[in-house]
């Protein structure tokens, strides 16, 4: 696998449109034996200013290369470190997490050998790890795991939903997960299937996605157990705040935007209406496949 060389890389995050990357993603790339073209792409790309803190490409590098340290023998397990680290790290709105161009740029212009370390079969990785939906790219599925599983400014929900692999391959798909409660709610149901050692854990947190999906199209989680609206000053003051609060620490959780936690009463109402899903919810072995797999 070719490394990239810091002096090589630029300076700051930025915009890379898909039709772009897609270009300029070849076999060598996802192999990891060459790097996509840096001239050809900061031609075709946008960076962001240098002046705002947020956007820098350093610590971003420093916690891919702690990731790649830490977790060599166990790469699904770098999952749960970086994804809340990631997240305190590159600061913004969800709007601006929603661009897939700027995880285009990451994953093409600053660290594809991360993508290839993470992700490859032991030939590839496959071409949605670098540009594909928020929830199958490299970098997106971890800013976004973080974004949708923490509880106000605690991340330990996150490191739960990311021991899990299929938390982060089927449940960020749905649609309801987006309701906050909804997602501590499945947690919790995650939490006590590692906790009882359930062997295939995956298999049920597929099932139980399914059915509250379906359930979700009849029945209203957010009238039935509502949340509260995020304090938006607190997130911008957190996102303005970039410049102005050291490197996320290594060894323990960094903490999110204070913007207001999930109303725990409407956590224990779907709790146990999903457990009640569960149970009742047909679940199909994949005996062939790890449920943790990538």
């Amino acid at each position: 696998m070719i490394l990239r060389t810091r002096q090589d890389l630029p300076e700051t995050l930025g915009l890379l449109p898909g039709a772009v990357a897609s270009k300029h993603l070849t076999h060598g790339v996802q192999a990891g034996r060459e790097r996509p073209s840096p001239v050809a792409l900061r031609k075709a790309a946008e960076a962001f200013p240098v002046n705002e803190a947020r956007w820098s490409v350093a610590p971003v590098l420093d916690l891919l290369d702690e990731a790649m340290d830490r977790f060599v023998d166990d790469r699904v397990g770098a999952d749960g470190w970086l994804a809340p680290r990631l997240h305190a790290t590159i600061r913004m709105a969800p709007s601006e997490a929603a661009d897939s161009r700027l995880w285009n740029y990451l994953a093409l212009l600053v660290a594809p050998d991360y993508v290839v370390w993470r992700h490859s079969d032991g030939e590839t990785a496959a071409a949605g790890r670098f540009t594909g939906p928020h929830y199958t790219q490299a970098f997106s599925r971890l800013w976004w795991a973080a974004e949708l599983f923490r509880n106000g400014p605690d991340y330990r929900p996150v490191e739960v939903a990311c021991r899990v692999q299929d938390v982060l391959n089927t449940t960020m798909r749905l649609d309801v997960i987006d309701h906050r409660p909804t997602a501590q709610a499945i947690l919790r149901i995650v939490a006590r299937l590692l906790g009882d050692g359930s062997t295939r854990p995956g298999d049920q947190i597929n099932a139980l996605s399914s059915a509250v999906n379906t359930a979700g199209s009849t029945l209203a989680y957010d009238v039935l157990a509502p949340d509260e609206s995020k304090d938006y000053d607190e997130l911008l003051e957190w996102i303005h705040e970039a410049g102005e609060v050291p490197a996320v620490p290594l060894n323990r959780l960094p903490d999110g935007p204070e913007d207001g936690h999930v109303p725990p009463k409407s956590v224990d109402i779907l709790h146990q209406l999903f457990e009640e899903l569960l149970a009742e919810a047909p679940i199909r072995s994949r005996s062939k496949q790890p449920s943790s797999g990538a």
